[in-house]
């Protein structure tokens, strides 16, 4: 059976295993719990400890690797759309240069987690500013123009990123490379990332019919009557703000947004009224899982979850590309 025929079916898959990745991820740890320890936490005879360690630790981390992967899995699939390339990622255009900037600046001075998320929140949206800034001057907006400035703002940043290191505290240099890596082991909050992610996924849906067309080209796209400067505008800015919510939320994670939705179309196709919500599972439950390896395969300690998204989604995306031959 194709499921590019059934994409409920394969919808429904992923909804299961998003649900299987929150149990491995509340289950698995230093201190592992088996299935019984697990549902007594929910019928209110677990232990305290259990239940501080799966409420308080393990179930909001588990939270914010769904919502990191679910916003540059969408922020994914829309910047491919907007460039036309479908080697985009959510972070070609420099949004997380100027979020790790302001993160890693933050770090140097010691600030707490809140000043942090705010930080790289700022950071993000100053680099989306700038970008949109230089590529519309005078009324011009070419893909080409788009990306040329968002590269060049990304290498400007990169010089800076590496500016910082260089002169920051030996101290502090393990915490901000494993931000700069994908990092989910400090508190955050998780509100504002899932506004973000909500109000992202509705907005992609709303305008996902439009995305298909768009695929066609502008010119079949204006015969249409769609208005493709404002259309992409939309599509860059929305981009850049979920981009945004999932380096505030986790750091700069590589991979998600690059692969999972050519994961997604390879077996699903190209509609976006699929593509969106699957390419969300599908990079949450990656991510989910992703995690919780990266915390618990060389206990304790930890590895950068970008490091796990690669080595888990690299063989199984030349899997699916040669299976797609």
């Amino acid at each position: 059976m194709k499921l590019k025929n059934h994409p409920f079916i394969f919808l429904t898959c992923l909804i299961f295993l998003v649900i299987a990745g929150f149990i491995f991820a509340l289950l698995t740890g230093s201190g592992h719990l088996s299935s019984q320890e697990l549902i007594s936490l929910f019928n209110g005879t677990a232990s305290p400890l259990h239940q501080s360690l799966v409420f308080e630790l393990r179930l909001p981390r588990a939270l914010a690797a769904f919502a990191a992967g679910a916003l540059l899995s969408i922020a994914g699939v829309l910047m491919q759309v907007l460039l036309r390339n479908p080697l985009a990622d959510p972070y070609v255009l420099g949004v997380s240069g100027g979020s790790a900037l302001a993160a890693l600046l933050a770090m140097l001075m010691g600030v707490n987690t809140l000043w942090l998320t705010g930080s790289a929140f700022l950071g993000a949206l100053v680099s989306i500013f700038l970008v949109f800034s230089f590529a519309h001057s005078k009324g011009c907006w070419t893909i080409s123009r788009l990306l040329l400035t968002g590269i060049i703002l990304a290498s400007g940043w990169g010089a800076l990123i590496s500016f910082v290191l260089v002169i920051s505290p030996a101290e502090k240099i393990h915490g901000m490379l494993f931000w700069l890596m994908g990092d989910l082991s400090y508190d955050r909050p998780l509100l504002p990332s899932y506004f973000i992610l909500f109000f992202g996924f509705v907005f992609a849906m709303t305008i996902s019919r439009q995305l298909n067309i768009l695929l066609w080209g502008d010119v079949q796209a204006g015969s249409l009557g769609i208005n493709t400067k404002r259309l992409r505008g939309y599509i860059f800015f929305l981009s850049s703000l979920l981009t945004a919510g999932a380096i505030t939320l986790a750091g700069s994670i590589g991979f998600v947004g690059l692969v999972i939705p050519h994961l997604v179309r390879l077996i699903i196709g190209t509609d976006h009224r699929m593509l969106i919500p699957a390419s969300a599972l599908m990079g949450g439950a990656l991510l989910i899982i992703a995690d919780t390896l990266a915390r618990t395969v060389l206990a304790p300690q930890q590895l950068p979850v970008g490091v796990l998204t690669a080595l888990i989604g690299v063989p199984l995306f030349l899997y699916l590309l040669r299976r797609s031959q």
